[in-house]
């Protein structure tokens, strides 16, 4: 699994951040897909990594402009993993 978090311009309000999640999830195998037009960022939870330039197509086609993109492993945090020692 990876967290890809993508910086994003150009979202404004609640309906941006929709439209940029529904546009990831139509183009990709995605777990989840969060937006934030108060962050500009987009955060995304997947299987394998979404190549860069693919993933800034579609957030263009979208309309808006992808200022950054990392990745890094991700491990989904069960209910009790803040009770682990």
């Amino acid at each position: 699994m990876v967290k890809i978090i993508v910086g994003i311009e150009g979202m404004a309000c609640g309906m941006c951040e929709a439209h940029i999640n529904e546009a990831v999830r139509n183009a990709f195998p995605v777990k989840k897909v969060t937006s934030s037009h108060t962050k500009n960022q987009t955060v995304i939870i997947a299987k394998e990594d979404i190549p860069e330039q693919e993933l800034k197509n579609v957030v263009a086609k979208a309309g808006y402009d992808v200022v950054s993109v990392s990745s890094e492993p991700y491990k989904k945090k069960g209910l009790f993993f803040a009770f682990r020692g």
